[in-house]
């Protein structure tokens, strides 16, 4: 072999030599970057099941007051339902008596009974009226049913009438049973507000009749 194959020859195996090496170190390196990329991916999927367990676990805990709402929701369902119940018998009861036949009735609407403006308050003469009538209710001992119906005059808003007319109406029902014993489910309460007057409104002795509770018995 001449001395410049023998020189080729070993550049050659210098350069494989070298080559070898630099592949080796080029592997290291892209498998220690890939390690570090591992280690990076696996950090953040711990803190990802972190930040999950922690939304289960505030999501268990808001479905515990969704489920104790619910519950507060059925309680009020079911007490409404009840009132509800309670609203249609006496509202039974009230057509009953709207049906039956007609023995008496007054009306405590005077100068001496009736009521001031604006009040749902019995006068002393107004109280006297409906003790002659609960005495009569009571001797005649039998199944009587009452009607209270409210009245008012033209004076400020129908709505408010129409409460006005009704807190009179209670007020002689709540008598006959306060002061009567009368029971208070044969006593039916109706406000018509300012709907029904007797006379004209336009008149100061006009108002004063329109303001007045019409009490009627009936079998």
């Amino acid at each position: 072999m001449s001395k410049s194959s023998a020189w080729l020859a070993a550049a050659a195996v210098l350069a494989s030599t070298g080559l070898g090496c630099a592949t080796k170190k080029y592997v290291g390196k892209e498998v220690g970057a890939v390690n570090q990329k591992v280690e990076t991916l696996s950090d953040s999927v711990e803190r990802n099941q972190e930040r999950i367990g922690r939304n289960e676990e505030e999501i268990g805990r808001q479905d515990g007051e969704i489920r104790k709402v619910d519950a507060k929701a059925d309680e009020a369902n079911q007490l409404a339902a009840s009132a509800q119940g309670d609203a249609d018998r006496a509202y039974s009861e009230a057509q009953r008596a709207m049906k039956g036949k007609l023995l008496y009735e007054i009306t405590l609407s005077n100068d001496k009974v009736n009521f001031a403006l604006n009040t749902a308050e019995l006068s002393e003469d107004a109280r006297v009226l409906v003790d002659e009538l609960a005495a009569k209710v009571k001797a005649d001992n039998r199944g009587l049913w009452i009607e209270v119906e409210g009245h008012t005059d033209a004076t400020g808003e129908a709505t408010y009438n129409k409460q006005l007319g009704e807190k009179r109406a209670v007020a002689v029902r709540d008598y006959l049973y306060t002061t009567h014993g009368i029971p208070l489910h044969r006593v039916a309460v109706y406000s018509f507000g300012e709907d029904q007057p007797v006379a004209d409104n336009a008149t100061r002795d006009g108002r004063s009749k329109n303001r007045r509770v019409v009490v009627k018995v009936l079998e």
